[in-house]
C-alpha cells in the first residue's frame, strides 16, 4: 500500500488502546452472501475479486459476521485473503443467529456468544479475533434501551481467555456505552447513521473525545425524496454519486467515523474507494446539513 492509497482511503485511525490502525474507509461484506445475506453469491469467484481489490486499494478493516450466510461470508474471506496480509483488521460481530426460516433471531446467551466465536475463528481461520461487536437486537435499525451487562461481561470473559483482543457495540445507546465500559475497554460503536439519521450526534461527539471510533452503516438509509434530490443536486455538481457525496460527508463529520460501505460489484467497490478524495466546500456542506434539518423539520 502506497502513500497515495492511504491519502486517498480518507486517512488513518487506530483504536484506542490497541495498536490497530486502519484507513477510514474499509469494506463491508454483509452483501457478499446470497439475496436476503443468506446461502452463497450467485458469482462466489466475482465475490472473492471484490476482496482481493479491496486490499489491493489499500482497504484494510473489513467488517464482517459469521451470521452473514450464514457461515458464508466469512467463508469467503477466508477463500480469497488467506494467508492475511500483515495490518488487515477483521472485525466481526456477535449477537443474532439465522434459523432455517432466515430470520434475524437473538443470540446472546452464554453459549450462543461462545459458539459465536469459534465459528468465527474457524471460518476466518484465524487464532484469535482483532475485534468482535455485539450486535444488540433493539429495533430493525435502531437500538432500545435495556442492560447489555450479560452479554458484555461474556465477551469480556472470552477476551481473557485469548479469543478476543478487543471488543465493540453494535446498534446501542449512549447508556450502554456507558455500561458496557464500566465492565471492559469499548474500542468502537457501529449505529445506524447517515446525512439524513443523525440521532447519534451527541453519542458521536462523546466518542470523538474518547478517541472510539463509530461505525456507521446505512450511509443513504431513510432518506425522503426531497432530501434524495438535494443529495442529488449536489453530486450532479460535483460529477460525483449521491453515494460518494454521503460517504465524504461521513468522512467530514468527524475523525473518528469509520466507513464500511459494502457492494458485489467491483464498480461499485472503485465508486466507494474515491470518496475519500472527494473535496466538499462550505456551500456544499452547508446543503448537506440542510438535509438532517429538513428530517428533524419533518419530524415536528
Amino acid at each position: 500500500m502506497d502513500e497515495h492509497s492511504e491519502g486517498a482511503l480518507g486517512g488513518r485511525f487506530t483504536f484506542p488502546g490497541t495498536s490497530l490502525t486502519v484507513q477510514r474507509i474499509g469494506y463491508g461484506a454483509m452483501q457478499l452472501a446470497g439475496p436476503g445475506v443468506w446461502g452463497p453469491p450467485k458469482d462466489p469467484d466475482g465475490a472473492a475479486a471484490v476482496l482481493r481489490e479491496a486490499v489491493k486499494a489499500g482497504v484494510n478493516h473489513i467488517d464482517t459476521s459469521d451470521f452473514y450466510g450464514p457461515h458464508v461470508t466469512n467463508q469467503i474471506i477466508r477463500q480469497a485473503l488467506h494467508p492475511y496480509s500483515a495490518g488487515l483488521v477483521i472485525i466481526t460481530k456477535l449477537g443474532a443467529r439465522r434459523p432455517p426460516d432466515k430470520s434475524w433471531q437473538p443470540a446472546i446467551s452464554p453459549q450462543d456468544l461462545t459458539a459465536g466465536v469459534h465459528d468465527n475463528l474457524r471460518n476466518l481461520g484465524l487464532d484469535v479475533l482483532d475485534v468482535v461487536n455485539l450486535r444488540v437486537m433493539g429495533t430493525v435499525h435502531g437500538p432500545l434501551e435495556g442492560s447489555i451487562e450479560a452479554p458484555v461481561t461474556v465477551l469480556a470473559d472470552l477476551q481473557r481467555q485469548g479469543l478476543i483482543r478487543h471488543i465493540g457495540l453494535s446498534n446501542v445507546t449512549a447508556t450502554q456505552v456507558a455500561e458496557a465500559q464500566a465492565i471492559t475497554d469499548v474500542v468502537c460503536v457501529q449505529n445506524n447513521y447517515n446525512l439524513a439519521h443523525r440521532d447519534d450526534d451527541v453519542l458521536i461527539d462523546e466518542l470523538t473525545q474518547q478517541g472510539i471510533a463509530y461505525v456507521p452503516f446505512f450511509p443513504l438509509g431513510g432518506f425522503s425524496p426531497l432530501q434524495s434530490s438535494t443529495l442529488s443536486s449536489v453530486a450532479g455538481r460535483l460529477r460525483a454519486t449521491p453515494m460518494q457525496v454521503a460517504l465524504a460527508w461521513l468522512l467530514h463529520r468527524s475523525p473518528n467515523l469509520l466507513l464500511i460501505p459494502g457492494t458485489s460489484s467491483l464498480a461499485h467497490l472503485r465508486e466507494n474507494l474515491a470518496a475519500g478524495q472527494l473535496m466538499l466546500s462550505p456551500q456544499n456542506l452547508a446543503e448537506l446539513d440542510g438535509i438532517a434539518a429538513a428530517a428533524v423539520a419533518a419530524q415536528h
